[in-house]
């Protein structure tokens, strides 16, 4: 058993919350005493922090406590950041939402996949969900070898078959046109052109000198009752497609402690292996919807088209509806409350960002207790439940 020394800063909260906003405090340090090792909240309203805070540990065993510098992994929610980048080369002319694939990236064509375009990728419509092939961990961590796989593969399903979450490969292929097209990485793109003006926290591919900051990742624990055990088994184990899809490539990203390693923090890695704080993503959706401190990253017409619903229904990875604009999740798939207006993207485990310009806000939420589940992060959604709370009670 903890101290009360170490049980009193398990449960300390700190950071800011401005008059009105003390409700999300509030869902934060329940969230922090009952279900959570260490976690941070951020809210922008009107391109201002209002919320922002932060408690428990970094890392349990050293008792390292979470620190408002403290970064942590945050899987798929990475993706809204990547596709930003697609849609501000668009804003430039430099890509064309409408253009096949290949136009960037000729190997692509190969196989039936000429007709691809990069409105299909964005939208989880290109049937390159599952990435063919067997690739070792150092071969898909050094990004050529991954992306020829690609290029070498048929689609799982064909062009007009529906959509599918392209859990990892979303970032691969959206990443090498970015590459093709600029001559930088998304992940040089990214902290050239948006950390850096922002000043934000946030990596995609994180420098060997910020590792000390980044707090250890807890899986979720292991499922015990039978009948849970037996359905993971018939929907994630080894030879099934949604399987492939979240573990793959090769099986080899299961959630569990690789995600700590160094090698997996320095990849760039566009769909899942974003690494920052709570505060950066809250910060990158006010600038997505506003100015934040004489930044805007996308035009109201550009951010307009990338938010518009472009897929509705049966997920043919997933198995269940979900709902994409170009890059980012809407409602209900972004989380089960969301307002229409709102989008952004959650990762893995219970991390979530998201804006809502009708509401004027962004919400940024990470964590490193991971609970794993396809019906949202209850977590999460008392914080956010409690934002729009404090909305309308102002």
């Amino acid at each position: 058993m903890p101290s009360r020394v170490d049980r009193d800063r398990v449960t300390s909260v700190r950071g800011i919350c401005v008059p009105g906003f003390e409700a999300v405090r509030e869902a934060f340090a329940r969230n922090l005493a009952e279900r959570e090792v260490g976690a941070a909240c951020c809210v922008y309203r009107n391109g201002r922090p209002v919320v922002d805070l932060w408690g428990g540990f970094a890392d349990r065993e050293a008792r390292r406590p979470w620190r408002r510098e403290t970064a942590v992994l945050v899987f798929s929610a990475t993706k809204g950041l990547s596709a930003s980048l697609v849609h501000r080369l668009v804003e430039r002319g430099v890509l064309d939402l409408e253009a096949p694939v290949a136009r960037y990236w000729p190997e692509f064509a190969a196989r039936g996949k000429a007709s691809i375009r990069l409105c299909d990728v964005l939208t989880h419509r290109s049937g390159l969900a599952a990435v063919d092939g067997e690739l070792t961990l150092e071969e898909v961590l050094a990004w050529d070898p991954v992306c020829a796989a690609i290029a070498n593969q048929a689609p799982n399903w064909a062009l007009g078959a529906g959509h599918g979450y392209h859990a990892r490969s979303f970032g691969w292929i959206l990443g090498e046109v970015i590459r093709r097209a600029t001559g930088s990485t998304p992940g040089q793109l990214f902290a050239e052109e948006v950390a850096r003006p922002l000043d934000l926290d946030f990596w995609i591919g994180l420098p060997e000198h910020e590792e000390t900051r980044v707090a250890t990742l807890y899986p979720s624990p292991e499922p015990t009752d039978p009948a849970e055990l037996a359905l993971r088994e018939r929907f994630l184990g080894p030879d099934t497609f949604l399987g492939r899809v979240l573990d793959g490539p090769s099986r080899l990203f299961s959630y569990g402690p690789m995600w700590n390693t160094r090698a997996l923090h320095a990849a760039e890695m566009p769909s899942s292996n974003g690494i920052g704080t709570a505060h950066a993503l809250a910060r990158f959706y006010a600038a997505l919807i506003g100015e934040v401190d004489g930044v805007r990253l996308l035009s109201p017409g550009v951010l307009a088209t990338a938010t518009a619903s472009q897929v509705h229904g049966p997920d043919r990875v997933l198995g269940m509806p979900t709902h994409f604009a170009l890059g980012f999740m809407l409602a209900p798939f972004l989380f089960p409350a969301a307002p229409e207006s709102a989008f952004g993207h959650a990762g893995a485990g219970g991390s979530l960002a998201f804006a809502d310009p009708k509401a004027g806000i962004a919400f940024g939420y990470a964590m490193n207790q991971m609970q794993l589940g396809m019906a949202g992060d209850s977590r999460a959604e008392s914080l956010v439940s409690a934002t729009y709370a404090c909305l309308g009670a102002g």
